[in-house]
């Protein structure tokens, strides 16, 4: 199914924390039905608005569930897939950006091209963070909300990790070496976004090289630093990464029927934080949990054990 691209130009505005965005082009990419109810899907800070499968943008970032007769199903459905800000490769990158600057570019954008208000935002990682913001700041232009490992503020231990991986990358940026400090910093982020036990039933630990020793799970880590230091400018990943610590939302403020979920195991999204965000939201809300091995990647792994409950909110935004 062939999607379109959409924009609007922003131009240059001051974001919430006073720094300067200049150029903004919001840009978003609609599949499904021209006439159809909106769904927006948003993923974590590497996804783009390639959601779908496309046969000119070959696969979508979430693809098992934004398909013909999925969860997300793009015969009953039109879905907004969105790229955050900053925009890959811009000349300028504001140095400071929040979950609700992202809110306001993807209203800015239903709003230039009448697509609103939307039967659902759904979220996943920075991308449930953003939906949060968008619910709390724009509550007609949304009826329902489902957030996958995204709580209402960061987790601490969450925080101190993503901290070294800056200094990691502000290291090879002054080293002139800016591609091998985003690998590095991607490697570690790995460590946080899986589970141990993932890594321990993956991996025997044998020797793919010596002098000095090299272990096949360090291969591993390597190869998913290479490739997202081949799709990652370093200022973006800088501004992105600090615009997760930054986010805070007062669940009460936020009374859009909610849908959370969850894997147990998500280290960056941990369960009290998650149970804490239904209890306090404003309005009607569950959370769903299930067991995964893959911590906080769950969201692009657990497609079978997402599916059953999503096609259920699916079915409850549409009537």
């Amino acid at each position: 199914m062939h999607g379109r691209d959409i924009d609007t130009d922003l131009g240059d505005w001051t974001l919430e924390r006073g720094c300067e965005m200049r150029g903004d082009i919001v840009r978003g990419r609609l599949y499904g039905p021209d006439n159809a109810p909106l769904v927006v899907v948003l993923g974590g800070i590497s996804a783009t608005r390639h959601v779908a499968d496309d046969p000119v943008r070959s696969r979508g970032w979430w693809s098992r569930l934004v398909r013909a007769g999925g969860a997300v199903d793009l015969t009953r459905v039109r879905v907004l897939g969105l790229d955050f800000a900053p925009a890959a490769g811009a000349d300028h990158c504001p140095n400071t950006i929040t979950t609700t600057d992202q809110a306001k570019r993807l209203k800015a954008l239903l709003d230039a091209h009448d697509l609103g208000p939307a039967i659902a935002v759904i979220g996943s990682s920075y991308g449930g963070m953003c939906s949060l913001a968008f619910a709390r700041d724009y509550p007609s232009a949304v009826h329902n909300l489902c957030v996958i490992g995204a709580a209402h503020k960061p987790y601490p231990i969450g925080v101190g990790w993503r901290g070294i991986q800056r200094r990691i990358v502000r290291l090879g940026l002054a080293a002139g070496r800016p591609e091998d400090g985003l690998k590095l910093a991607r490697e570690l982020a790995m460590t946080t976004y899986r589970t141990p036990e993932e890594f321990a039933d993956r991996f025997a630990l044998s020797e793919t090289g010596s002098d000095p020793a090299r272990f096949d799970i360090c291969d591993y880590l390597g190869s998913r630093g290479d490739a997202f230091a081949a799709s990652m400018d370093a200022q973006r990943f800088l501004t992105l990464s600090e615009s997760i610590d930054l986010h805070r939302i007062e669940p009460e403020a936020v009374a859009t029927p909610t849908l959370l979920m969850t894997a147990i195991s998500d280290q960056l999204a941990p369960l009290p934080d998650m149970r804490e965000l239904r209890d306090r939201l404003a309005g009607p809300s569950e959370l769903y949990t299930f067991t995964s091995l893959y911590g906080h990647d769950a969201f692009l792994k657990e497609y079978d054990a997402m599916d059953p409950r999503l096609t259920a909110f699916m079915k409850e935004a549409l009537s």
